[in-house]
């Protein structure tokens, strides 16, 4: 490489455990190694010292396309499964060309956070999902030789987020739901430094769910209303209170399902008219908050999560 050769930013792919890229990959963040000085003084004059104590690595962030994307979404099953996987991989950044010029390897990396986008049925642009990892160690080398494969934005036009389907059991008018607030689902590690290692070992914790910020026609929200007044304003006992349910994303067709989100001990905890303003001519909106105990990846749709993504036999790359 050119010592001073400049490159063009944006041209980049992640691969994880060699496969090779299956999704449209919108951005890459992070995975710089950082170190905290201590200020130390010595002797009778108190000439200082400064020196690095602890060495840590920043996560990874990326924003995906779901399309072709299984590899990486069974990654996400597993970890709230508390299965959590242990994936090595490595970014690649190309110039315009798409010539490689650098690789950032990480190795035993945990999922952090995964966040889904705000759902509205006014949307039309492509949806994606962000992901947050965190390996143990990172290595970063010039690269040369090969071209990275090209954006694949077409095939990311599979998932929009104005399709969507919420149910709960026993609640009917959940068709006419036409905004959910996005949320991110986070994984918890703990760190610890052993011996001379420089970099400390990283362990799965707890999964922490978020809640979900629904907004419908308040003229289908009868049931709702009745959820709302028998949990929160009479307080009915909690194992009566508790419903199930899942939040589908459908292709554009509105009726394929390419995922869905399984819902676990989903109660009500707020629920209010969105405000409107006197004379104003649109539809009158009820905002609903539930609290979810747990959520899990359900492959059972398109994309065929429930079979086996082995990552040393199919693609796990982004």
């Amino acid at each position: 490489m050119a010592p001073n050769a400049t490159y063009t930013a944006g041209h980049f792919e992640l691969l994880i455990d060699g496969h090779s890229t299956t999704a449209y990959l919108r951005s890459v963040d992070g995975g710089s190694v950082k170190s905290s000085p201590v200020d130390g003084g010595h002797g009778a004059d108190l000439f200082h010292i400064k020196q690095a104590m602890v060495t840590e690595i920043e996560p990874i962030t990326i924003d995906f396309g779901i399309a072709g994307a299984a590899g990486v979404l069974k990654w996400i099953q597993q970890s709230w499964r508390k299965e959590a996987d242990r994936r090595n991989g490595q970014i690649t950044h190309a110039d315009f060309n798409l010539d490689a010029m650098f690789e950032h390897q990480f190795y035993d990396a945990l999922i952090l956070e995964t966040s889904f986008p705000t759902l509205d049925g006014s949307l039309t642009e492509a949806a994606y999902m962000k992901v947050k990892f965190l390996p143990e160690t990172v290595d970063l080398a010039e690269a040369s030789g090969y071209k990275i494969g090209g954006n694949m934005p077409a095939r990311q036009k599979s998932w929009l987020p104005s399709c969507f389907r919420l149910t709960l059991e026993g609640i009917d008018g959940l068709d006419y739901v036409n905004h959910i607030d996005g949320f991110t689902i986070k994984q918890e590690v703990k760190k610890h430094y052993a011996g001379t290692e420089r970099f400390p070992q990283i362990v799965p914790s707890s999964v922490k769910f978020p809640p979900l910020s629904c907004t419908m026609n308040a003229a289908y929200a009868k049931d709702i209303w009745k959820w709302h007044e028998k949990v929160n304003m009479k307080g009915q006992r909690e194992h009566k209170a508790q419903t199930t349910g899942c939040l589908e994303y459908l292709a554009p067709d509105k009726t394929t399902v390419l995922f869905r989100l399984n819902l676990d001990q989903v109660r009500i905890t707020d629920c209010k008219f969105v405000q409107a303003n006197a004379n104003e001519d649109k539809i009158a909106r009820v905002k609903f908050e539930l609290s979810v105990g747990a959520m899990d990846l359900d492959g059972d749709g398109a994309l065929g999560l429930d079979g086996d993504v082995n990552p040393a036999s199919q693609s796990d790359r982004t």
